[in-house]
């Protein structure tokens, strides 16, 4: 009996320890709007989730940029999981800086011609408090496609309303 009451306390320190010592993780939706500039500028759309430690944050994030024929610029898709290196609480006047790189999934298209392959991309930027758990999310990427894609290095800048929960 003694042993089973010895082991049922470590069990209990260890969960005590475990709980102490973590870290609250918390989850975001973005979506967001913005040009991709390459070849030139075009709409472009996505989504993104991510989930955050302190520092670090995990996302996937799914873009879209639509074909532009007269200007001969494909439709660009991607689908990426990135890892994030953020300030670990709002810096100076609420915004919470990051960088971020990752790697996944593409598809250009222009016309009859279409190619998909690997991709990685790194980038950063901020986000601003607007209210409550909304905020601006403002990010520069620039992507390296691999193969042959027609544009392989792709930027865009977007702005997405990012909802914390």
């Amino acid at each position: 009996m003694r042993h089973k009451t010895a082991s049922i306390f470590r069990i209990l320190l260890l969960a005590l320890l475990v709980t102490s010592i973590t870290t609250p993780v918390f989850a975001d939706v973005t979506l967001f709007a913005g040009p991709n500039q390459t070849p030139t500028n075009r709409p472009l759309t996505g989504a993104s989730l991510g989930l955050s430690l302190l520092i670090v944050g995990f996302e996937f994030e799914y873009a879209a940029t639509v074909e532009d024929r007269l200007t001969k610029a494909p439709s660009l898709k991607t689908s990426m999981f990135n890892v994030l290196i953020q300030t670990p609480f709002s810096s100076l006047a609420g915004l919470q800086f990051y960088a971020t790189a990752g790697g996944g999934l593409y598809r250009e298209q222009f016309m009859e011609s279409l190619t998909t392959g690997l991709g990685s991309n790194f980038g950063g930027g901020v986000k601003v408090p607007l209210a409550g758990t909304v905020r601006l999310r403002l990010d520069y990427r620039l992507f390296s496609l691999k193969g042959s894609a027609l544009h392989p290095r792709p930027q865009r800048i977007y702005a997405g309303l990012n909802v914390s929960f």
